[in-house]
């Protein structure tokens, strides 16, 4: 009997004994699987926002483009900002435009010479990738000619393209103008 007393006791105290050792390791094992949970999670935000980073680099290059393209009276530099693409819309003065060649057309017909265009400026830009392929752009637009300084605001949806960031839609605002 004894012997299988002191079996069970053997047993017993080695429970106990591996018990705490679980109990002991419990702490550490938590903290490294939450670290290594937050390391991953961290790891997979930057790589979210630096492919954010380059998505928005892109964008603003495309849009510095077609501001210096304007400034120089470059129509067609200033249209390869747009997707040359039949369903580029523009939307402007109630007006609905569908296709890259009828906004190109609208922006010669509506600024047929240098006067007529001015200096354009963009600002206060703010560009939100929606999608890896995808994002909208909120600014404001201003004109310097010699008798008048028309502005406004623009919504731009962006798309990533074999050719690159592209407009696809443009939505653009002319504010009343100062007295």
């Amino acid at each position: 009997m004894r012997t299988r007393e002191n079996a069970s006791a053997y047993t017993d105290s080695k429970r106990i004994e591996s018990t705490k050792i679980l109990a002991s390791l419990k702490i550490p094992l938590a903290c490294f699987l939450a670290v290594y949970v937050l390391s991953a999670t961290a790891a997979a935000a930057s790589s979210e926002q630096q492919k954010n980073a380059g998505a928005i680099t892109e964008i603003r290059a495309v849009l510095h483009a077609q501001q210096d393209a304007w400034n120089r009276g470059d129509i067609d530099g200033f249209m390869s900002g747009y997707a040359r693409s039949g369903s580029t819309t523009f939307v402007s003065e109630d007006a609905l435009r569908r296709g890259w060649e009828t906004v190109r057309a609208r922006y010669l017909k509506k600024y047929s010479d240098r006067a007529k265009m001015g200096r354009l400026t963009f600002s206060d830009l703010e560009i939100t990738p929606i999608s890896p392929d995808a994002a909208v752009v909120l600014g404001r637009w201003k004109l310097r000619r010699a008798h008048d300084r028309p502005r406004g605001r623009f919504t731009l949806i962006f798309r990533k393209t074999t050719d690159g960031w592209r407009i696809v839609h443009d939505h653009t605002s002319a504010a009343a103008p100062t007295q």
